[in-house]
This record gives C-alpha cells, sequence and structure tokens, in this order.
C-alpha cells in the first residue's frame, strides 16, 4: 500500500486534506482581503461626506472628494499587495529572495522608469499642496480645460471642445488654476479715433450697471466695473481696457454678455467700432503735385 501511495501521491488522502486546507485559507485571506478593502473604502467614502457636509466652501468640498478617491486608490493597493504576499506564503513560497529579487529590481526598474516614479511623486505633492481639484479648470503641462479627474499617476483634463487629455503628473511643471475664489473678466475694447473716450466710459459704466442689476448676471459680478484707461493706440483704433471681478468659472460668460451688450449700447450712441482701414498713397511729382486716381468702372461683359 505504502509503494501504491509513493506511485500515486494524489491516492494519499493526508496530502488531499493539507491542499484542501491550503485552499480554504487562501479563500478565506482573498474574502478577508475583500471584506477589509470595502469596509476601508466604505469609512473614507463615509469619513469624506461628513466632513464635505460640514464645510460651506465649495472648493474645500472639491478637494476632499479629490483626496477621498486617492485614499481608496491606495487602500486598495495596499490590501491587494498585503493579501499577495499571504497567498504566496500559503501555497510555500518564500518571501525573502522573493523581497531580494525585488529590492534589485526595483533598482533596475526605478532607472527605466524614472517618469513614472516622477509622475507619482509630482501627484502626491499637487494634491498635498492642493494645486488642483476635481471640477477646476486649469492649464497644465500646455493643456487646458476642467479636471474631470486626478490620480498619483495622471490628471484627466476635458477641454471646451470635448476632448480629453489625460497628462502625466511628471509633465506637470507649473499650474494656472481658473477656478479659485474669484476671476477677472479682462476686456479690450477697441473705438475709433475721433470718438470722446469721456462718452466712451459713460456709455460703458450705464452697461455695466444695467448687468449688475440683472437677476441673472448680477449675482456673478462681484464688483463695479473698473476701466483702466487707454491701454494702446491701435493701427485703427483706440484699445480701452476694463475688468469685472466675478465669480470664479464665469469669466468667460460675463465677458461675453457685457461685449453683446455694449456692442448694441455703442450702436444706439453713434459710437463707431472700428475696423482696418487702407489708405492709398499716389506719391507726388518732384514740384509737390500729387496726380489724380482715375477710377474705371468695370463691368461684366
Amino acid at each position: 500500500m505504502q509503494d501504491l501511495l509513493t506511485r500515486f501521491p494524489l491516492l494519499d488522502v493526508t496530502q488531499w486534506n493539507q491542499a484542501t486546507h491550503t485552499l480554504v485559507r487562501i479563500a478565506l485571506i482573498v474574502l478577508v482581503a475583500w471584506i477589509v478593502m470595502a469596509l476601508l473604502q466604505r469609512a473614507i467614502r463615509l469619513f469624506r461626506q461628513r466632513i464635505a457636509a460640514r464645510l460651506d466652501d465649495r472648493e474645500a468640498v472639491k478637494r476632499a472628494e479629490t483626496l477621498g478617491r486617492v485614499f481608496r486608490y491606495i487602500v486598495a493597493v495596499v490590501v491587494s499587495l498585503v493579501a499577495g504576499m499571504l497567498v504566496l506564503s500559503e501555497l510555500g513560497i518564500s518571501l525573502a529572495p522573493i523581497l531580494g529579487a525585488a529590492g534589485v529590481a526595483g533598482v533596475a526598474i526605478g532607472f527605466g522608469a524614472q517618469s513614472l516614479v516622477k509622475d507619482f511623486f509630482s501627484g502626491f505633492f499637487i494634491l498635498f499642496e492642493d494645486q488642483i481639484r476635481k471640477g477646476d479648470v486649469v492649464q497644465a503641462a500646455g493643456h487646458a480645460g476642467l479636471v474631470e479627474e486626478i490620480t498619483l499617476r495622471h490628471t484627466r483634463l476635458r477641454d471646451y471642445d470635448g476632448n480629453v487629455h489625460y497628462v502625466p503628473n511628471g509633465m506637470i511643471d507649473s499650474v494656472v488654476n481658473m477656478s479659485r475664489g474669484f476671476a477677472q473678466a479682462v476686456m479690450d475694447i477697441g473705438v475709433a479715433y475721433r470718438e470722446d473716450t469721456d462718452e466712451v466710459y459713460k456709455v460703458m459704466r450705464e452697461v455695466a450697471a444695467r448687468m449688475r442689476e440683472d437677476k441673472l448676471f448680477g449675482p456673478r459680478i462681484l464688483d463695479d466695473l473698473e476701466i483702466a484707461g487707454v491701454d494702446k493706440w491701435d493701427d485703427s483704433a483706440v484699445v480701452i481696457r476694463c475688468r469685472f471681478k466675478v465669480v470664479a468659472l464665469e469669466q468667460w460668460g460675463v465677458r461675453r454678455e457685457y461685449l453683446t451688450r455694449l456692442k448694441k449700447a455703442f450702436d444706439a450712441a453713434g459710437i463707431e467700432i472700428p475696423f482696418p482701414h487702407l489708405t492709398i498713397y499716389a506719391g507726388q511729382d518732384k514740384a509737390g503735385n500729387a496726380p489724380p486716381f482715375i477710377l474705371r468702372q468695370i463691368t461684366a461683359e
């Protein structure tokens, strides 16, 4: 019988029991890991919701949502690694050589995956320093758009055309965030050289005052129109610079509405909005006389 068991190990019931126990322990490890991961992620989600409910600042709420998502991701990675190591231990695989080899391989991979490591470190500090939050409109690494997702690895942006940009965090060396606190709707208004600037200022302020009284746009504007004055003398226009202090992310809508209303007000007041002009100079002879222009009418045959 012993000889038979030696030739056919699968007939040994004791080995079956041992294998069954191993499979049961592995199943328990996987089950416990899944339960722990679910509980921790749920706890993080509930904690984030409780914090968000106590915050009145919309910016702080967005930061809490972003950090909560990152912490859930970290919990999933850590629990999965611990469960994987316990499963390998149950299978009789020694972890010491694996960890030693992983250390050597980590050094080698570190040189080859410097950009990946840089992405994770950059993502950590972007989140830690609160540079970007979900829902912000930012410009980073040559791309601009609404932040739909931010992880330790990348930041996902959606631009005005609906295109999605995945920007590795390691490529973000500077961030222009257009969503914090307030914004300025800056406008350059061009009028003809013959117009009286004081009259132009008066019309601009009247249009701005009516916008502040508007039920739709009034709450978006935080202060009266600030007219900086004549900014430059352009080829065909005197350029007047002005701005509105507005709620964050409302600068584009307020700017478009103000320019639309100002166009109608300029038309009603007879103020010219210039366009490029071309003056033809025929030259003079030595006596200072300019030859007359000869206009010929071209008719279709």
